[in-house]
């Protein structure tokens, strides 16, 4: 678990699909290496064992509020499979809590996509929905390293 020490570069979450998504998480802890990176995805997980799906679960919601910035991507990915609704619940709860420090991103192969866009608008209109990694990243970097 990550304890936030003295000196420590901000930190960042990486919330969105994991199950049945493709791992974007490598390239986005490497596109934020120089700051700490909360990644969830674990190489080792056994989605078949449920006592390690509440270690995972706790996991998560503990660093989800510990992160100076919560980064949401929402992947293109195969509806009949899954639309991240995990991923889902956690961008409802981050974006009720005003103070929250968010940055959003929805490729337009994401099924519900639409929906993220409607929601935010309305409840953070000022939150952009960016369209691709790169742009959600770029948009974290420069969330976290503040005005110049």
């Amino acid at each position: 678990m990550h304890r936030p020490r003295p000196g420590d570069p901000p930190s960042v979450f990486l919330a969105g699909g994991i199950t049945h998504c493709p791992p974007w998480q490598s390239a986005a802890a490497v596109a934020l290496a120089d700051f700490v990176v909360l990644n969830p995805r674990r190489t080792d997980f056994d989605v078949a064992d449920p006592s390690q799906t509440d270690v995972q679960i706790a996991w998560e919601y503990r660093h989800l509020l510990l992160a100076d910035l919560t980064l949401f991507w929402f992947p293109a990915c195969d509806a009949s499979l899954t639309v991240q609704p995990i991923t889902l619940y956690e961008l409802g709860a981050a974006a009720a809590t005003p103070d929250r420090r968010l940055v959003v991103g929805a490729d337009p192969g994401y099924p519900r996509r639409a929906d993220v866009v409607t929601q935010l608008g309305l409840s953070r209109p000022d939150l952009q929905v960016h369209r691709t990694l790169p742009e959600t990243v770029s948009a974290a970097r420069a969330e976290l390293i503040g005005p110049a």
